[in-house]
């Protein structure tokens, strides 16, 4: 049994760690690619013509808040059919993972609807409302704040698009890695209903409808609502029952006004409500604290199978976010205005047991509300032949309040950490960010075009950290403002071929840190992010526009690197800050092709290849007791595996009833590392810098090999379509981490992801 002084070293440690373990577990927790090639019948009406497309199975996409086709638009790009994905029972964006080049996704379980993405190996996966992603989540032209509330269900999806690479001019700061650009569907002005039923392993059940119908010519309305529940995949250690279930609700109605040609509204109201059970695997091991106070068989288990079967207390949380969202164009001929207008809020209750055992060591509870507000104006029209434009200003406004009870070294599972913390922590912030940005495209000679643009951002944070007892620990105030632009230009030498270079900057606000404990470190902000990337690509069309392949190549240069680290200071000894560490370089090649042999078969394939490193990264951390500069530079960047790539198809079969559908797809995502984390120590140990050589094992996930496959019957009953699915996810049952995380030498604790799952959907079109 560890010794008294042990005990108290590590319950100040942990206590000083709160915030950081809570989120960060979280956080270390495109192409101009082709993408799938249509449906014969050609793109959805609502994605609208495109003027000089002669190709009515062109793909249109907004990746440059215009209607284009996506072998015309000059960026990394890969735009994903939703059906095909409906066709496998993808339930939210975490299933995009694989589809396109360097692109990932897991699912992170300290947060509601949380997502850890990482697009060219770009990335910061933290929970935490004052720490902004890398990766933008664009939902029908509104800007997602945090990386809470995501992951998204696909039943009302219209199109996908992946962009790959800083999108800085816009869609704004904090997408220095990419954006994920989703658009529902619109309401149709016409009577009709799609719904569905499906029950899957782990005792996976759903329901899901969106009903459209016309009130006369000029008002359409389409409610909605989707429901999804779950037993869970993991097994309980001591009484063999399911454990990680959840129940989702997602409902709400979307009302277009049209009352002439000229001018439309949509106005879309609706909530999303989530109660569910969080589990942790435990992988700690002897090196640390925790062994001593947990039962040995919960020691030094693996990060494969053992994931599987967990030992924590019973944890939880709920999740409600309501949301109103306003989309108004006017088309007055020269200039096309839109506004999109939007708030959302969320709140939320969640405990978790981290030590992942029933020893109940580290136990904490968080309550929060959040809410966000933006406001965003475009023009866009032709200034004269051959030069279009989108200028326009943008505002963002959120705020939050967070409340982390703590339990350390309870003992006592029955207790809840409000009754156990008599001096919570507290935090407090506001952002409010001011944007003017405009975007140009000129076709200044024959077969060549100059794309060029730039936005102008100036953020302002506020934070206050705080505890109940001890009072203001400290707060910060400060501004950041950046100016990110691009220019880039294209050359068609034939209707089938473009090739083009471009070089972009992409921003991230800098800020004040979360788990700051003492005055001078809650008041000192840390800078921005910002990244360079230099890109050539090509997009062909070949085979007599059979065959769509699409080729990238870039380099990034990334300074001025936010990281997480821990130092001396505070009530309770330590503290975990953000501050800028260091650069990075990442280098990468992507590939995208679609291929569609004769009509009735579609085969896609993507293939990207990355090359991400640290330049510099020193950092302070603690060795004895002392602070240490630590050199991290020989560690693998998070969240960027060497290796991703995909092959799929899809088979259409007329029969006598209707039609059969076959899809069939393999990922294949190469090892990556989950958390900056320590592994074995050489340099200097008594003065620094001490040499980090690699992070610890546990935190990296082994190559994946994702085979998926389903079979549908499509019934034609009068007017009506009626279909059956069946289909398989993981069919292979590759099984291994989504999130891993090392806590100081105290514990460690992963989540995995989901096993081999199969089951059958039943639905109606009309």
């Amino acid at each position: 049994m560890a010794s008294g002084f042990a005990r108290a070293v590590a319950a100040a440690a942990l206590a000083g760690s709160a915030m950081f373990v809570t989120q960060a577990a979280c956080a270390q927790a495109t192409n101009q690619d082709t993408d799938l090639v249509p449906d014969p019948e050609g793109p959805t009406p609502a994605a609208g013509p495109v003027e000089g497309s002669t190709d009515p199975n062109a793909i249109i996409v907004t990746a440059r808040r215009r209607e284009e086709a996506l072998q015309d638009t000059p960026v990394a790009i890969t735009a994903i059919n939703a059906a095909m994905l409906e066709n496998k029972n993808s339930l939210n964006i975490g299933d995009l993972q694989g589809e396109a080049p360097n692109l990932l996704i897991t699912q992170q379980n300290s947060g509601a609807a949380a997502a850890n993405l990482s697009i060219r190996g770009l990335t910061y996966a933290d929970i935490e409302k004052s720490q902004e992603p890398t990766v933008g989540v664009v939902i029908d032209g509104v800007f997602i704040g945090t990386n809470t509330g995501q992951l998204l269900d696909f039943f009302d999806i219209e199109q996908i698009e992946v962009l790959r690479g800083p999108q800085g001019t816009l869609f704004g700061r904090n997408t220095i890695g990419g954006v994920i650009n989703i658009r529902r569907t619109r309401p149709t002005f016409e009577t009709g209903i799609k719904a569905e039923a499906s029950y899957a392993k782990f005792g996976t059940y759903s329901a899901r409808a969106v009903l459209n119908f016309g009130i006369g010519d000029v008002i359409g309305v389409k409610p909605f609502y989707f429901y999804n529940e779950s037993d869970g995949f993991y097994r309980d250690g001591q009484t063999g029952e399911r454990r990680g279930g959840a129940t989702n609700h997602n409902f709400g109605v979307a009302i277009a006004v049209q009352p002439h040609d000229d001018f439309d509204l949509l106005l879309t109201v609706e909530k999303q409500v989530q109660d569910f059970e969080v589990v942790n695997s435990v992988i700690t091991n002897d090196t640390e604290l925790f062994c001593g106070f947990a039962p040995p068989e919960l020691c030094n288990r693996n990060t494969t199978d053992d994931l599987y079967t967990v030992f924590g207390q019973p944890a939880g949380g709920s999740y409600e976010a309501p949301s109103i969202t306003a989309e108004a164009n006017w088309d007055t001929g020269p200039i096309l205005f839109t506004s999109v207008t939007s708030l959302r809020k969320s709140s939320e209750n969640q405990t978790q047991d981290f030590d992942s055992t029933y020893t109940d060591l580290y136990y904490p509870r968080r309550i929060q509300d959040y809410q966000q507000f933006s406001q965003e104006l475009r023009a866009a029209g032709d200034l004269f032949d051959g030069f279009d434009y989108v200028v326009g200003g943008y505002y963002f406004d959120s705020e939050f309040d967070l409340v982390q009870y703590t339990k350390v070294f309870g003992f006592a599972p029955a207790v809840d950490p409000i009754d156990f913390d008599n001096n919570p922590q507290s935090v407090r912030g506001t952002t409010k960010s001011y944007a003017a940005f405009g975007d140009f495209n000129w076709a200044f000679a024959e077969n060549l075009r100059l794309s060029f643009g730039g936005r102008w951002t100036r953020d302002e944070k506020t934070l206050r950290n705080s505890f109940a007892q001890l009072g203001l620990i400290g707060e910060g105030d400060d501004s950041f403002s950046k100016f990110t632009p691009k220019v880039g230009v294209d050359w068609r030498p034939n209707p089938d071929a473009m090739f083009y270079a471009s070089w972009s900057r992409g921003y991230r606000s800098g800020g004040f840190s979360p788990r700051a404990a003492t005055a001078e470190t809650a008041s000192t902000p840390y800078d921005p992010e910002v990244v360079d990337s230099y890109e050539i690509g090509s997009k062909l069309d070949l085979l007599n526009g059979t065959l769509q392949f699409n080729l990238a190549g870039f380099i990034s240069k990334y300074d001025g690197l936010q990281q997480n680290t821990t130092i001396p200071g505070g009530p309770t000894g330590n503290q975990t800050i953000t501050n800028n560490v260091g650069s990075a370089t990442i280098k990468g090649i992507e590939a995208d092709a679609s291929f569609r042999p004769v009509r009735n078969l579609r085969i896609n394939a993507t293939l990207g290849l990355l090359d991400a490193q640290f330049d510099d990264f020193i950092a302070g951390n603690i060795l004895n007791g002392v602070i240490l500069p630590f050199d991290y530079s020989n560690n693998d960047p998070i969240y960027s595996p060497d290796v991703t790539a995909s092959v799929g198809a899809e088979y259409a079969q007329p029969v006598s009833f209707g039609e059969l559908v076959g899809t069939v797809g393999y990922r294949f995502i190469g090892k990556y590392d989950q958390q900056i984390s320590l592994g074995p120590l050489t340099g200097d140990l008594v003065n620094g810098p001490v040499i980090v050589n690699g992070n610890d094992p546990r935190v990296r996930t082994d190559q994946q090999n994702l085979l998926d496959a389903s079979l549908t019957a499509n019934f034609e009953i009068g007017d009506a379509e009626a279909y059956v699915s069946a289909f398989g996810r993981n069919l292979l049952d590759d099984r291994g981490t989504t999130a891993a995380f090392t806590v100081a030498g105290l514990f460690s604790f992963a989540s995995a992801r989901e096993p081999r799952t199969y089951g059958l959907t039943v639905g109606v079109r009309y």
